[in-house]
């Protein structure tokens, strides 16, 4: 049975949360596979909405198992937390299975991560001070603190030492903070073992047993292809690798084991955080997507920019991950305009461009150049089959599958689980 792939096609915040739920109930496992608690996945069952941050969106379907794998950056106060929030909702949560490789995110990198920022100013990344980025630098630079350090102290401290070695002189002699204390951070990690030790496994191990199985694997993402760090709007991306590839290295599991990757795309564009939105709105039609979508972070509650549809962006993912069906989301909120633009090129200092520019100033000056299509004004929140939808709509869907590199198998009317309309099965 197949390992599938579902990655965010633009800058986040498109639905992958849903379209993994919608899944999970036809999977054995779902695997989050890099980011930490950046993000969130806002997931609708029976009228009840869950935010989920660290863990999979597998959690919340019955017989899954949800795993946190090796490419995830774990603060493990917001882990127990989520986990006790949704204990409390009745959700069973006893599946759960980390990565003993897993980095988990000291305070320390919180505080380097708000200060750098402030430091930063205008040049800022726009990062949520959660301490990614820091822990995932001391991950390449060999002074990370894995999930399974916390069963040797004597490691533990080692490490805790080696990684305040530099940073406390940082913190003093920069930012004229005071210096950390390498016994409160290490006794502040020690104090979740008992609680983390039933959950730890070979993830890697774990799901290589269960492809063998002939069990099915659902590799989930968090934020998006223009985020990820070697393929995104660099510098303003992410620490991890949000892209198809990295669900390999974040889970362990081979590249060969992979038969689709789902690209999770919607229906117009959104991004947080700062760096270059071609489509971006200012006016009245930005405002209007960002009320009619409730485009707020799930995380942060941040206030999303708001733009079209851009079909150059919606090919590169393609590209990039080796899409083989989009799920399209979050098209019903586009009913009531006359006229809907889509971005079908880019005006680059008095030149088309028909793909992505290649450098970041390219990107920076590129100006949409857009197509415009039907819009409709019917409630559309009920269809279920393709045929529900009003011709205008069904138009608009074809036109985008057109032009964006991967067929449409899915269409979000609602945020429920259940108001999808399946055009091609995605298992």
């Amino acid at each position: 049975m197949p390992a599938v792939v579902i990655v965010g096609a633009q800058w986040g915040d498109e639905g992958k949360g849903k379209a993994t739920d919608v899944l999970g109930s036809r999977v054995d496992y779902v695997v989050k596979f890099n980011g930490g608690n950046n993000a969130g996945h806002t997931v609708v069952i029976d009228g009840e909405t869950y935010a989920l941050h660290l863990l999979p969106s597998g959690i919340l379907s019955p017989g899954c198992v949800p795993v946190i794998g090796n490419g995830v950056v774990v603060d493990l106060s917001v882990l127990f937390q989520e986990i006790d929030d949704l204990d409390k909702r009745g959700i069973d949560t006893s599946r759960l299975v980390l990565s003993a490789n897993a980095h988990i995110i000291p305070d320390y990198n919180r505080t380097m991560d708000k200060v750098t920022e402030r430091f930063l100013g205008s040049r800022k990344i726009g990062t949520t001070g959660r301490g990614i980025g820091p822990t995932y630098a001391d991950k390449m630079n060999r002074l990370g603190i894995r999930v399974q350090d916390l069963f040797d102290e004597k490691i533990l401290t080692q490490k805790v030492e080696g990684a305040l070695e530099l940073k406390n002189q940082i913190l003093t002699k920069v930012y004229n903070r005071r210096a950390v204390s390498i016994d409160e951070i290490v006794q502040d990690l020690l104090s979740h073992v008992d609680r983390v030790r039933p959950m730890v496994a070979d993830t890697g191990l774990l799901l290589h047993e269960a492809l063998g199985r002939g069990e099915t694997v659902l590799l989930e993402a968090g934020q998006a292809t223009l985020l990820d760090v070697d393929h995104g709007t660099y510098p303003f991306v992410t620490s991890s690798s949000a892209t198809s590839g990295g669900a390999c290295t974040g889970s362990g599991i081979a590249p060969t084991e992979i038969t689709r990757v789902i690209g999770i795309v919607k229906a117009y564009a959104t991004r947080v955080g700062e760096g270059p939105f071609p489509t971006e709105l200012f006016d009245d039609d930005g405002e209007r997507l960002r009320t009619n979508g409730g485009e707020f972070g799930t995380t942060t509650g941040r206030p999303r920019r708001c733009g079209w549809y851009d079909a150059p962006v919606a090919r590169y993912a393609a590209r990039v991950n080796g899409v083989t069906d989009f799920v399209l989301t979050k098209i019903d909120v586009l009913t009531g305009w006359d006229r809907i633009p889509v971005c079908v090129a880019y005006d680059v200092d008095g030149e088309r461009v028909d793909e992505m520019p290649m450098s970041q100033t390219g990107f920076h000056h590129a100006t949409p150049i857009y197509e415009y299509f039907d819009g409709w004004t019917e409630d559309i929140s009920g269809a279920r089959e393709l045929g529900d939808l009003p011709a205008t709509a069904q138009a608009y869907v074809a036109a985008l599958e057109g032009m964006s590199g991967a067929r449409i198998s899915a269409i979000g009317v609602g945020p429920g689980r259940d108001q999808t309309v399946q055009v091609h099965d995605l298992l």
